[in-house]
């Protein structure tokens, strides 16, 4: 099995779900469906099929959370060394073509949030970046098409300067 890449934050906020479905949003589906069921023919029942839809996600999302858990690695960002962009990093770029520049937290698949600056380690911007060092260009193949990038800073990512 693949393992998938965390930070401690990541994976804690994982955990926090996986308790939270299992806790409240199962045991308030298991008695939606109970108190659905009360109301006689099921076959016309709009909540009793709201409530099994419901269901089946709350399971669907619990399995696929065990899943993740049991294959989470937690990479310590301290134990990087800081000086190429991989995962655990937080990289400065600028586009050569408009001189915009950015900053990325290149994270695991389970962790990303764009509107937070948080990249997976698999999204094209991430791809292209990884293993390049300040002062490298990196070529990153977008849907929209080629962007050249250079590398203007690397740092070891710190969750704590990370947008809310």
């Amino acid at each position: 099995m693949e393992k998938i890449p965390f930070t401690p934050q990541g994976l804690d906020a994982i955990k926090e779900e996986l308790a939270h479905l299992k806790a409240n949003e199962r045991p308030a589906v298991i008695q939606a469906i109970a108190d659905a069921r009360e109301h006689g023919d099921l076959s016309e029942n709009a909540e009793y099929h709201a409530a099994r839809e419901r269901q089946s996600f709350v399971e669907g999302r619990i399995s696929e959370l065990e899943d993740v858990t049991s294959r989470a690695e937690v990479i310590d960002a301290a134990k990087l060394s800081g000086e190429k962009v991989t995962f655990g990093t937080t990289v400065e770029v600028a586009d050569e073509d408009t001189d915009e520049e950015s900053t990325y937290h290149i994270v695991g698949p389970y962790e990303a949030d764009i509107t937070k600056g948080l990249v997976s380690t698999s999204s094209p911007i991430a791809r292209g970046l990884i293993g390049k060092a300040v002062g490298d260009s990196a070529e990153v193949h977008t849907p929209g098409g080629v962007k050249s990038y250079e590398v203007l800073s690397i740092a070891l990512f710190d969750m704590s300067k990370v947008a809310e």
